[in-house]
């Protein structure tokens, strides 16, 4: 099962199975101290990110070409272990839109991430992001952070042997010693082959805590006295945690669909399990409407989507190499619960799949290219399909960010309770959110961020939840808003994976406000659904 945390809704899914859980929880005593620069100055050197010869034969769905043809990249390097700047380094990627009105009209730069973790910050620009008066205001800045995409990624062993595991589960709501045996050893080899193939300092290193170090680097580099940032989900936690560690290096900072900042992993993937049930079950209800939809309603739903996901599990079809079975189906819905605005495509799509597998072969098509990316097929002639889940490993960075953020527990029964627990509550998506982290039991030692801070000194801070967000709770966004100390919360009333950038104009027109100039939304703003 999918359930990419992030900005999806401004590129692709990272990989067919891949969960990039949202949150980091800190925990440690105290606050995390800013690191000591390292010596000697530092400049990014940028250049065109694309040649001509590149634009030429990007396909149409990749992005504007005109937008492309102005993206410049370059790199910054920083410190592996910030405590010993003159150690080890790595090399960050990072892309600029620059700003298109006149000089007098520049701010400076706005640096964006778009979530996971694992997201890359560099791939979020190939699309033109933001509103007129933004883009002329500001550079748009994004970076891959640590472990991400060009800032040296990496792969750590067999992730989907634990999904072979899982999917050996008979009953998720029972799971036998046996069971419980196989998920530990897939787990925790791959946690070993992690440290092993990448080394425990790097993992070591890989938290948030670094990331927001690296972030005020970067500031510094691009001659910003103080940071303008947007982050979407797991990117509020980079956020929010800056705002604690360079209050005085902060400008404004939105923070759009906010993570749970304080426990374990295990809890916040529950608290995502109900989360994901409430959107299917919005997503139903809504769908029960529409002419074209097979639920009569909520209470009926999950027994016919049982005889569509039977189905195809009987007779799968291949669709850009790879076998689209039920649970690549509960994949792309999943997935599509993040953007209510393609709910009516959804509908339409289990509708024709409700009806005839065979017949509804072109919209499950456009539904897997616009769930995981749209790419030609690779398979030739007599070649076998993929099975599901055969793919490059694209969780590492998520797993490595997560596993370090947070105080986690090492005793598997109390994953398996919370499985158990989750896959009662959300018969679709609860019990791989729990599954999923287990690898955090066997983990490395690492940083640790402080945990409750407060950021008092910062400038306004404003962060947006949306109440039907399937993978950060409006909960969440209330708790963070409560949080810091300078924040205020705007509410979006629909649903959907954040808020900001779609056109909603109860939403955009203050957000552009803040970033602009500075204002503050009133509070207790709450925007109405499309």
């Amino acid at each position: 099962m999918a359930i990419t945390v992030g900005r999806v809704r401004w590129g692709a899914a990272a990989g067919v199975f891949a969960l990039l859980l949202a949150g980091c929880t800190a925990q440690g005593d105290g606050d995390a101290a800013a690191a000591e620069p390292a010596s000697g100055p530092r400049e990014i050197d940028w250049a065109p990110c694309y040649t001509e010869e590149e634009l030429e034969e990007a396909p149409e769905w990749d992005g504007d070409p005109e937008w492309l043809e102005t993206l410049e990249c370059g790199t910054l390097t920083v410190p592996v272990d910030h405590s010993d700047p003159d150690g080890d380094t790595l090399d960050l990627a990072l892309a600029r839109q620059p700003a298109s009105g006149a000089s007098d009209q520049r701010v400076g730069s706005l640096v964006v991430n778009p979530g996971g973790p694992g997201e890359s910050g560099v791939s979020m620009l190939d699309h033109p992001l933001f509103a007129d008066p933004v883009l002329e205001a500001f550079d748009l800045v994004g970076f891959d952070p640590r472990g991400v995409g060009g800032s040296e990624s990496f792969a750590c062993g067999d992730w989907y042997a634990m999904y072979d595991a899982r999917q050996a589960v008979a009953d998720p709501e029972n799971v036998t010693d046996d069971d419980l045996s196989a998920l530990e050893e897939s787990a925790r080899a791959y946690a070993e082959a992690c440290a092993e193939s990448v080394g425990e300092e790097f993992l070591a290193n890989m938290g948030t805590v670094n990331v927001v170090r690296d972030l005020d680097l970067i500031r510094d580099a691009l001659g910003d006295d103080r940071l303008t940032y947007a982050g979407f989900s797991y990117g509020t936690y980079i956020g929010a945690l800056y705002a604690d560690m360079y209050p005085e290096n902060t400008r404004a900072l939105v923070l759009d669909g906010a993570v749970e900042t304080e426990r374990p992993n295990v809890e916040v993937a529950a608290d995502q399990a109900e989360a994901f049930q409430a959107a299917w079950e919005w997503f139903v209800d809504d769908c029960s409407y529409a002419p074209s939809c097979p639920f009569d309603g909520v209470d009926t739903a999950d027994q016919r989507m049982e005889g569509i996901l039977d189905r195809l599990d009987a007779d799968p079809p291949t669709i850009r190499d790879t076998r689209v079975d039920g649970e690549i189906l509960l994949s792309m819905v999943s997935m599509q619960l993040y953007d209510e605005v393609s709910w009516y495509d959804l509908a339409q799509t289990l509708a024709a799949l409700d009806e005839d597998v065979d017949g509804a072969r072109p919209a499950l098509e456009e539904l897997y290219d616009v769930t995981f990316g749209q790419q030609e097929a690779e398979t030739e002639e007599g070649d076998e399909p993929e099975e599901p889940g055969v793919h490059e490993d694209t969780e590492a960075a998520m797993t490595a960010v997560n596993c370090a953020d947070r105080d986690d527990p090492t005793d598997a029964d109390v994953y398996r309770d919370a499985a158990q627990r989750a896959a009662a509550d959300s018969p679709y998506f609860g019990a791989d959110l729990v599954w999923e982290q287990l690898p955090c039991a066997y983990w490395v030692d690492t940083e640790e961020a402080p945990a409750g801070f407060t950021a008092p000194d910062a400038p306004p801070i404003l962060v947006i939840g949306t109440l039907g967000d399937p993978a950060t709770p409006y909960g969440w966004a209330e708790e963070l808003a409560d949080q810091l100390d300078t924040a205020t919360l705007l509410t979006y009333e629909g649903a959907g994976h954040t808020a900001y950038g779609y056109g909603l104009e109860c939403v955009d027109s203050p957000v552009d406000a803040y970033l602009l100039d500075g204002l503050v939304p009133e509070t207790g703003l709450s925007c109405p659904a499309w």
